[in-house]
């Protein structure tokens, strides 16, 4: 009689037990069956080229910091020549990310291959790689969570999303903390979940930490949701958090820019689906919903806004996209053709049309360092008379010709501090005489945008500048960022 009202109490009846082992029995052999072994290959096959597509398909410029908190830092790094920001001289940056880039330049290096392509184009091919791992992770997740249908369509969800193809390949440390975060979330204890492992999980998000502090942002909802599921607090503790642990000078936003703007532009055509998955898996996944808010609540707080800020929350949200997907029956596949031909043109434009002048004038450039001989011209000397690091710099040219750009580091404690981009910008007539008061120190290149040629045409003419090339930027000229990049020469 007691074992019976044991039984009814926690609903552990014989024939649930017998369902409960036969549900995990069939889970094993569909993981070692030859077609578990064959879906896998697949998957693998298919996320590893379409991030390599992925990679070749993005050849435009997003933020600095995809060169200037990396590529730059570990050109410097390997080469001796360079130029690294204030944050690394006041040391306030991590070595960490930068450090991967730099083994790979030091073995181009040895084996006389650092060749500007591949100096390049490697570190994005590896961060490509990293994405589709990510990416393979992501999908069998699902694949122990829900039914095929539901994996199936979330990794269509996760995958035809315009700003991680857009993002996903760059070499920002945002990148590598979303494919650390996709990672982590494989081995955390979401419901239902067969691939539990605290300390893995753990490990990663200390990894994401230390390449980008903030992603604890992120992660704090899902490791206290953790410590409040686990039985054994203490040794959670002792076993495994304690072995692993480890500005608004750039502009601001109004505290509601993530809601009404930044979060709509980073889902993107997602988003009713997005919406509606959460009418539906709000229990189930209450855990990930809390994440994504908790994620944009705290970066509202914060003046200096970007998209790439609440990137990593992305595949958080395309679980709930899937589910929406698959519970829209009939009208599933008109729902996934717009999807897909939605982000499929935000992914093109983005990736080969918009802000692409930065690389076009880098290349243009590197041309000049190709050039050898007795009779060749000298290097130029360039100045870049733009917003400060508009463009990649010494890691895209890979020649130590003579370059130079507007500063802007923060006010570090001096009185009445006006960084020297906004003086150019207050008189640029001015500081162009003043900064260069003979002829002969005047450099022999220069870089502007088509918004600034105006302002400065009296000190073209007076010094014989002539315009020898136009660069396509962009179709939405904004500020001091223009729709063209020129270059002027002495002649």
């Amino acid at each position: 009689m007691e074992n019976i009202r044991t039984r009814l109490k926690f609903g552990n009846k014989p024939q649930d037990v017998k369902l409960r082992k036969r549900k995990s029995q069939l889970y094993s052999k569909e993981d070692e069956s030859p077609n578990h072994g064959e879906l896998r290959s697949r998957v693998v096959g298919f996320a590893v080229v379409f991030r390599l597509i992925n990679c070749f398909l993005v050849q435009t410029s997003f933020v600095p910091d995809e060169y200037w908190q990396s590529l730059e830092v570990s050109h410097r790094m390997v080469f001796n020549y360079g130029y690294v920001t204030w944050e690394w001289k006041e040391g306030i940056r991590g070595f960490t990310y930068p450090l991967l880039f730099a083994f790979i330049y030091k073995i181009l290096y040895f084996i006389d291959y650092d060749s500007v392509h591949l100096l390049i184009w490697l570190p994005r091919i590896i961060q490509a790689l990293f994405a589709a791992f990510a990416d393979v992770r992501f999908f069998f997740l699902i694949r122990t969570l829900e039914s095929r249908d539901v994996a199936k369509w979330t990794f269509f969800c996760h995958m035809c999303s315009w700003f991680s193809w857009y993002c996903c390949t760059r070499t920002l440390t945002n990148s590598m903390e979303t494919t650390i975060t996709c990672l982590a979330l494989s081995y955390f204890p979401l419901p239902g979940s067969k691939t539990h492992n605290s300390k893995m999980y753990l490990t990663l998000v200390a990894l994401a930490v230390v390449v980008r502090p903030t992603a604890l942002i992120v992660w704090f909802p899902l490791v206290m949701y953790h410590f409040w599921l686990e039985d054994n607090k203490l040794r959670l503790i002792t076993q495994s958090l304690i072995p692993i642990g480890v500005a608004d000078f750039y502009g601001s936003h109004p505290w509601h820019w993530y809601i009404t703007q930044g979060f709509a532009v980073v889902i993107g055509p997602h988003l009713p689906l997005f919406l509606h998955g959460c009418s539906i898996a709000f229990k189930k996944y209450k855990v990930l919903l809390a994440a994504v808010v908790w994620t944009i609540t705290v970066y509202s707080l914060l003046p200096h806004k970007e998209f790439r800020f609440i990137y990593p929350v992305l595949p958080f949200c395309m679980i709930f996209c899937g589910i929406s997907l698959v519970n829209l029956k009939a009208w599933r596949r008109t729902a996934a053709v717009a999807l897909l031909v939605s982000n499929l043109a935000a992914a093109l434009y983005t990736g080969l049309i918009h802000q692409r002048g930065p690389l076009d004038v880098m290349s243009h450039l590197q041309t000049r360092c190709n050039v050898s001989g007795p009779s060749s011209p000298p290097l130029p000397d360039v100045l870049f008379l733009m917003p400060c690091h508009s463009t990649p710099y010494y890691s895209h040219v890979h020649c130590p010709m003579k370059m130079r750009f507007l500063e802007c580091p923060p006010d570090l404690g001096e009185k009445g501090y006006v960084d020297e981009a906004d003086r150019f910008y207050r008189d640029p007539l001015r500081w162009l005489r003043t900064s260069f008061p003979y002829k002969s120190s005047i450099p022999t290149m220069l870089v502007l945008f088509d918004v600034l040629e105006k302002e400065i045409s009296f000190f073209l003419k007076g010094n014989k500048f002539v315009r020898t090339a136009e660069i396509f930027h962009t179709h939405f000229p904004e500020g001091r960022v223009g729709g063209s990049i020129f270059i002027y020469e002495r002649h």
